[in-house]
């Protein structure tokens, strides 16, 4: 007597077994303990760090809000600091331009050359002298900042003063680069330019580097298969898949660049009170972060000290920013974050 064999698709319990579904045990598991431990840590890393920087914007507000209720000065567009009387009089006009104008030289200098030296890196030289050469670059990121400040102001001024003096010779009729009393000086908003374009440098090329790397083999296969030079596969495989990693290290170390306090603080030189408002980059003048600095000290009131926790807010707000588009311009592009 024959016995009937069970169709294939019937599983060993008698349930019929469905297209596209696995036995347990074939999927990764998501009921063991060491996972359930490793999400539950993941998901409270994430929430703790929004919480934190919930509350340092909680913090700011609420220690600002009552100077600025008792501000006799518009603070988006006033150019007085003055906190030390009963009346507080104080305005972020000079520390908005000179963060913004610092931190946008220093992206038009550090950019162009990470994007030159990530190229150079991923494209260019061979494997023997791309890995060592990619590790100096990234050294520069763990030189201190007050290395930095040191460094410019004591050696690389100098030199500075002669380049400064040709702009000028050259290019003063803009007002950017016009000639100004302090031309003389070293510690001008353009040598603190140059010195934040290198302490940013690894940041943009790390990234760049990653990004370019990243770049389908098949892409750059058959633009060198239809005839193309090595510069004109870069501009038309490597260059248009990289640019949204590229935007996004410019943003970050836009970022970096806003918040430098040390270099900032030991470079540029503060300018006395009531001075004439000057467009040029041959200045001196202060960021939010150097003024912070170079007043701690004299946080007696929590009045005075609102005042400086008002810029520094502001600061929070400009960065915050800042990283907010980085975040979105990553997230157009899965590939850098899968």
């Amino acid at each position: 007597m024959s016995v009937a064999t069970p169709p294939a698709d019937v599983l060993g319990d008698g349930e019929p077994h469905q297209p596209g579904s696995t036995e347990p045990g074939d999927g990764p598991s998501t009921g063991r303990l060491g996972d359930r431990l490793f999400a539950g840590a993941a998901r409270g890393a994430g929430l703790l760090v929004i919480a934190m920087v919930t509350l340092v914007g909680v913090f700011l507000l609420s220690q600002a809000i009552p100077s600025l209720a008792d501000n006799h000065a518009n603070f988006l567009t006033s150019r007085v600091w003055d906190v030390d009387g009963d009346t507080l009089r104080f305005g972020i006009a000079d520390l908005l331009w000179a963060t913004i104008i610092i931190a946008t030289l220093a992206m038009l200098i550090a950019v162009p050359i990470a994007i030159g030296v990530a190229l150079f890196l991923t494209q260019y030289a061979p494997k023997r002298l791309a890995s060592p050469f990619a590790a100096l670059v990234d050294l520069l990121a763990a030189v201190p900042s007050i290395i930095f400040g040191l460094w410019g102001i004591k050696v690389l001024g100098p030199y500075v003063l002669d380049v400064q003096g040709w702009i000028v010779s050259v290019f003063g009729w803009f007002p950017l680069f016009s000639s100004d009393t302090t031309i003389n000086s070293s510690g001008t908003i353009f040598l603190a330019s140059i010195v934040l374009a290198m302490m940013i440098l690894p940041i943009v090329t790390a990234l760049s580097r990653e990004v370019f790397a990243q770049t389908p083999n098949a892409h750059k296969e058959a633009a060198l298969a239809l005839g193309a030079t090595k510069w004109e596969m870069i501009r038309t495989a490597v260059l248009p898949f990289g640019r949204p990693g590229v935007i996004s290290a410019a943003m970050l170390g836009l970022g970096r660049a806003l918040g430098e306090t040390i270099a900032v603080t030991i470079i540029v030189s503060s300018l006395a009170g009531g001075t004439s408002w000057s467009w040029s980059i041959f200045n001196g003048g202060e960021t939010f972060a150097s003024r912070i600095a170079n007043n701690a000290a004299e946080f007696d009131s929590p009045q005075k000290a609102g005042a400086f926790i008002a810029a520094g807010l502001v600061l929070f707000i400009l960065t915050f920013i800042v990283n907010a588009i980085a975040r979105v311009v990553i997230e157009r592009r899965k590939e850098f974050t899968e």
